[in-house]
């Protein structure tokens, strides 16, 4: 991977958010179980969001590599990051940035 591709992905997808009307409450929230690059509110709702980029297209898309272990990890996370915490509605996102496109998919996947 490119040195701070990832990261540089996570600054986009957050700009993304906030152009869109979203609030950031949180970014790289990590716990035993994992990591979530973005925690974010809108009307009410937590959204937990994975954002995955690539450079190009050789591995298929970011939002394909979000399998069912990733989501159970994310799962985790954020049944941790409400410990303590007054729980609301929650969904889980994923932007996938590819090249110079931004896919995001809300409710990408349940608890």
């Amino acid at each position: 991977m490119i040195p701070g591709l990832g990261q540089k992905g996570e600054k986009r997808a957050e700009k993304y958010l906030i152009n869109n009307g979203y609030k950031i409450l949180e970014r790289n929230f990590r716990c035993r179980f994992g990591e979530i690059d973005i925690i974010a509110s809108k009307d009410g709702c937590t959204v937990f969001v994975e954002v995955k980029t690539r450079k190009n297209s050789a591995y298929g898309k970011g939002f394909e590599s979000v399998d069912a272990r990733k989501q159970q990890k994310l799962i985790m996370t954020a049944q941790a990051f409400f410990q303590g915490r007054a729980e609301t509605a929650a969904r889980f996102d994923v932007i996938s940035i590819d090249n110079d496109s931004v896919t995001h998919i809300q409710n990408a996947f349940g608890m």
